[in-house]
């Protein structure tokens, strides 16, 4: 017996519509607030990263926030515990990139 025949017998008075049902494809906006976000400069086992920190919204908005910047700027880097961390010193890229988005960012050390 086929799922099909399964299914008409689960639901006898349902027709089959070949109608391709209508999907709204809209982009996903990202939780903008109030507080500046902290973009910060550390050198980790002698190597320069840039943080940025301070993301009061959802974790998957900060992660897709994060995938953004890596493929905007062709960098590695991750996000762990509430922060985005990049490999190199994009600071002032990374400061104006978020500007554009309508975040406001904090410069701190060096």
């Amino acid at each position: 017996m086929s799922l099909e025949d399964q299914l008409k017998k689960l639901f006898p008075e349902h027709e089959v519509s070949n109608e391709p049902e209508a999907i709204e494809d809209k982009d996903h906006e990202l939780f903008v607030q109030k507080e500046p976000m902290i973009c910060k400069y550390e050198k980790r086992k002698g190597k320069p990263t840039t943080i940025i920190a301070g993301y009061e919204g959802e974790d998957e908005d900060f992660k897709l926030l994060a995938k953004e910047i890596k493929n905007k700027f062709a960098v590695g880097g991750s996000f762990k515990d509430g922060e985005i961390i990049i490999q190199g010193d994009y600071r002032d890229k990374i400061m104006k990139y978020l500007q554009e988005k309508g975040f406001k960012t904090k410069r701190v050390g060096g």
